[in-house]
C-alpha cells in the first residue's frame, strides 16, 4: 500500500510540475532556440509564436504540446502498471496535468485552456471519450467564437460519454473531477460571456493577441 500511494505521488508532483511549464517557453528555449521576450510584441504566448514563426512554427508548437502532455500521462501508465492499475495512472496523470495547466504553480496560479489536456486525459480512459470531447469543443469553438464555451462544451460531454463508456468507477470520478477543474476554473469566462465581455475568435483578420489572456 505504502508502494501504491508513493508511485501516486511520484505521478502527482511529474504531471503536476509538467502541467505548469509554459509549453512556449519550452519550445522557446529547447526547438526554436530564440527568446520571445525579445521578439515581436515581446510575450511568451500563442499570437507572438503565430505572428513571428507562422504556421509551420504554430505546428510545431503543437508538438511541443503534445509531447510536453503525453510524457507524464505515459508516465502515469507506466508506474501505476507496476501495480496492475495502469489506466487509472493514465487518468490521475490526467487529472494532474489539467490541474497544472489551469492552476500553474510558475505563474501564480493562473492558467490557460485546458481542452488539449482534457482531450488526452479522455483518449487513455477511452478512445470514444477523447474524441466526442475534442469534436464538440471544436464545433463549439468554431460556431461561438469562444474559446472558453468550447472547452466547457467539451468537458461536459466527456462527463456525459464517460458514465456512458467507463466502467471502472475510479477513473469516472477522476474523468469527472477533472472536468470539474474546467468548470471551475472558467467561470469568471462565464460572467464575462453573459456580460457581453469575453473575446470572440475572428477568422477575419490576425487578432489572435486575444489568446493572449489570462483568466
Amino acid at each position: 500500500m505504502i508502494v501504491y500511494w508513493f508511485l501516486l505521488l511520484i505521478t502527482s508532483i511529474i504531471a503536476y510540475g509538467l502541467g505548469s511549464m509554459s509549453t512556449m517557453v519550452l519550445a522557446s528555449n529547447y526547438v526554436f532556440r530564440t527568446r520571445l521576450s525579445r521578439l515581436g510584441k515581446g510575450n511568451i504566448w500563442i499570437s507572438n509564436f503565430r505572428r513571428i514563426y507562422g504556421v509551420w512554427g504554430f505546428v510545431r508548437l503543437l508538438l511541443v504540446e503534445l509531447v510536453k502532455d503525453l510524457l507524464p500521462i505515459l508516465l502515469g501508465g507506466l508506474l501505476l502498471g507496476l501495480k496492475g492499475h495502469a489506466q487509472v495512472g493514465y487518468v490521475f496523470a490526467g487529472f494532474c496535468l489539467t490541474l497544472g495547466r489551469l492552476f500553474p504553480l510558475f505563474y501564480d496560479f493562473k492558467g490557460s485552456h485546458a481542452t488539449f489536456c482534457l482531450i488526452l486525459t479522455g483518449m487513455f480512459a477511452a478512445p470514444t471519450v477523447g474524441i466526442a470531447t475534442a469534436i464538440v469543443a471544436l464545433i463549439v469553438t468554431f460556431l461561438s467564437r469562444y474559446i472558453a464555451l468550447g472547452t466547457l462544451a467539451g468537458a461536459f460531454i466527456m462527463v456525459v460519454v464517460s458514465v456512458l463508456m467507463v466502467d471502472d468507477s475510479l477513473m469516472l470520478r477522476l474523468l469527472i473531477f477533472t472536468a470539474a477543474l474546467a468548470f471551475i476554473k472558467h467561470i469568471p469566462a462565464i460572467t464575462r460571456m453573459l456580460n457581453g465581455r469575453e473575446f470572440r475568435l475572428s477568422f477575419e483578420e490576425d487578432i489572435t493577441y486575444k489568446l493572449d489572456q489570462k483568466f
